[in-house]
């Protein structure tokens, strides 16, 4: 029986009611909750959005006014399973840790899957032979999440490979920079299976500092790569809800041909809403001003001076910048440079992420590299020469005259690095001997000096605990090892090397100069030498002028 319209009346009168209490009650309605009303009212009043456009049908002669539409499924619905794209379901038939699309911008991109597979195949079996030390750190599973103004907390969440977005910025400046597709022509020399860029990937995760010493400036793959690893942070920590209030990455130059370059190749990820500013003299001032007040870039690439003169008139603020990276060490400029890239880094605040290319192995470089890095590093070189794996390294030669002398100056080089500030931060000292030598005159006079004594087993089990100076800091515990040692010691925790009698072979020196101090830029190894090692001398000064160091005339006179 129908209805009455009086009491159809009273109905709609009941419901215009509780909407009108839903209304004052609005504040305690969540988001989503509002969305679903909102949504309800549009739909019923026939207002429809483009998504929207098959949610109700149209009045039918069985049913013109609707009203079927209008009843309610009173049985209980199952909640819906959240089904994995196409994408995922390929992915993980094929390898079984691949990564969730969760988030991603590339789970509608069917044309990366290959690209990404091939990626993670290269990632995990290059890691194993390239010439780069991680030392005892690890990168936590869980990731931590890092301050807008500093790098050492987790750079990024940990996962086995690059995430597909940093894939997809370096497959847009591939594409951008080769759309012929000549760049595709070998598949070995892909971007994206770049041997350096998965190293860097890898180091910048840990969130450490980087030295890439392979000698020479910053090329085409390394920059994109630099790029697209900072845009993915960017991604990343912007889902997080951090906010950005100046640029997150700040790339130094030497010249203005260099900062168009980088430039170029940062361009073609404005699509992913990177923005890139190169600021170098070839431009007026004033014109740079009005663009730095017009767009707030995320990258910014500049010259040092050019670049203090914008920040002294206050038209930029680089004290917030996540990320940093020098190249041009070599720059004719010289000193001034330098001088000039040290003031950049003190208007930064906090600790950005730095990145040095550091392709001058000449020793005058070497001051102003370790005040650019002063905590912990990672080493970064695909180069297997003496010269790029030992770059910061100091070689000091001493020659002697007697047994005795010996003896006071490698005790004088050990109190002068306790002394230096810098290197006594991390400082951990190695004495390496002759397995037959007599050292109990060595461990007498160390202990004389205050130092602890940690030897090898295979010498004498013999320890003792750490010593305080006057001052109350803690003496270093100085560890001694025999020369057949040398292989099994871990060397790379070593900052300072001492070898009071050259009871070694070349061979020796080499593997202790090119294995030690690799989480430091303050290494140095001391040598002494006596008239009986004269035979030593020629190797030792071509290894010394091979890594660009001094070498003194009483070498050469040995």
């Amino acid at each position: 029986m129908a209805k009455g319209d009086d009491a159809v009346r009273r109905k709609k009168n009941k419901a215009q009611r509780k909407k009108l209490n839903r209304k004052s009650d609005s504040s305690t309605v969540s988001a989503r909750v509002a969305s679903i009303i909102a949504a309800k009212k549009r739909r019923k009043a026939g207002k429809r959005r483009i998504c929207q456009g098959m949610c109700f049908s149209l009045p039918t002669p069985d049913d013109p006014f609707n009203e079927r539409l209008d009843k309610k499924d009173v049985r209980r619905r199952e909640p819906q399973k959240s089904k994995p794209s196409k994408l995922d379901r390929k992915v993980s038939a094929k390898r079984k840790d691949s990564v969730a699309t969760k988030g991603s911008v590339l789970g509608h991109n069917a044309a990366l899957k290959d690209e990404q597979k091939k990626s993670v195949s290269l990632i995990n079996n290059m890691g194993k032979s390239r010439h780069i030390d991680s030392g005892k750190m690890e990168i936590q599973q869980d990731g931590k999440k890092v301050g807008l103004h500093g790098n050492q907390e987790q750079a990024c969440k940990s996962s086995d490979f690059p995430s597909k977005y940093l894939i997809l910025c370096l497959k847009a400046i591939e594409d951008t920079l080769y759309p012929d597709g000549t760049y595709n022509g070998e598949e070995g020399n892909r971007l994206f299976v770049n041997p350096w860029g998965i190293e860097f990937w890898k180091c910048y995760s840990a969130g450490k500092d980087i030295l890439e010493t392979s000698g020479s400036s910053s090329d085409f793959e390394q920059i994109a790569w630099i790029a697209s690893t900072a845009a993915d942070v960017i991604s990343r920590r912007e889902k997080e809800g951090h906010l950005f209030t100046g640029p997150f990455l700040l790339f130094i130059v030497p010249s203005k041909e260099k900062a168009l370059k980088v430039r170029s190749l940062c361009k073609p990820l404005k699509a992913q809403g990177i923005h890139t500013v190169s600021l170098h003299p070839g431009a007026s001032i004033d014109h740079q001003i009005n663009g730095l007040q017009s767009c707030e870039p995320e990258f910014l690439v500049s010259t040092p001076e050019r670049l203090l003169e914008l920040v002294s008139l206050k038209a930029i603020d680089i004290s917030v910048v996540s990320m940093l990276v020098i190249d041009g060490m070599e720059s004719a400029s010289g000193g001034c440079y330098l001088d000039t890239v040290k003031s950049v880094r003190q208007a930064i605040s906090g600790k950005p992420h730095t990145l040095v290319f550091f392709n001058s192995f000449n020793n005058a470089y070497v001051p102003a590299v370790q005040s650019l890095l002063t905590g912990l590093v990672y080493r970064l070189s695909l180069n297997d020469s003496v010269a790029s794996q030992s770059a910061g390294i100091i070689q000091s030669i001493h020659v002697c005259s007697s047994k005795e002398e010996r003896t006071m100056k490698g005790i004088q080089a050990l109190d002068n690095a306790y002394s230096n500030q810098i290197i006594a931060r991390h400082l951990k000292v190695l004495y390496v001997v002759g397995k037959d030598n007599n050292i109990q005159k060595l461990v007498s006079a160390v202990k004389f000096k205050g130092y602890s004594i940690s030897i090898s087993s295979y010498l004498n089990s013999m320890e003792s605990g750490n010593s305080l100076d006057c001052g109350g800091r803690m003496r270093p515990t100085v560890s001694i090892i025999d020369t057949e040692n040398i292989s099994c010691t871990d060397l790379g925790e070593y900052s300072v090397v001492i070898i009071p009698d050259f009871v070694l072979s070349i061979d020796d020196y080499l593997q202790i100069l090119t294995r030690m101090a690799r989480h430091t830029v303050n290494g140095v190894l001391h040598s002494f030498l006596t008239k009986d090692d004269s035979w030593h001398a020629g190797p030792l000064i071509e290894i010394l002028e091979q890594c660009g160091q001094e070498v003194a005339e009483e070498l050469r006179n040995l």
